[in-house]
């Protein structure tokens, strides 16, 4: 895994923070309240969050309709040169439509704990298919994991 610098966390908040907007909306409608955001060049391609209820569809998560909308946008599944932010670490499914739609780099706010990190880690490092996968973890902690301990806390 790659070491993330602190200034290069900095030129990314803005990113996170419109992540964390869009984990606000899932969480305002009732969804899971993850966000995602990807970008190239500095410019935003897709900015989404999770509406597996709304859609009623497994694939409803934000990393996979961020990927869509990307991909609709570029006109182009392959999304070279890409980064993804999200909230929350993706699942399996969410990680291997990252590299098969092959982003270059993976910034997450919060550790999923419903992952094993062995298995991202696995995903995103295999050379056998397409580009390693850069992947980091844990880049906004606090604000990330609060909103979704809040979320789950009041639905138990």
């Amino acid at each position: 895994m790659c070491t993330f610098l602190f200034g290069d966390f900095m030129e990314n908040m803005d990113f996170f923070d419109i992540a964390y907007e869009e984990a606000l909306i899932a969480y305002n409608n009732g969804e899971v309240p993850v966000g995602c955001v990807i970008v190239k060049n500095n410019e935003i391609l897709a900015k989404t969050h999770n509406r597996k209820d709304e859609l009623k569809s497994v694939l409803g998560h934000a990393e996979l309709l961020a990927i869509e909308e990307a991909s609709s946008k570029l006109d182009n599944w392959r999304l070279l040169d890409c980064d993804i932010y999200i909230t929350l670490d993706p699942c399996i499914m969410c990680a291997s439509a990252i590299k098969q739609a092959r982003i270059s780099n993976v910034y997450t706010g919060t550790k999923n704990i419903n992952n094993i990190d062995n298995l991202l880690n696995e995903i995103f490092d295999s050379k056998d298919i397409n580009d390693k996968v850069n992947f980091y973890s844990d880049l906004d902690h606090d604000r990330c994991s609060l909103l979704l301990k809040k979320f789950f806390k009041e639905r138990r």
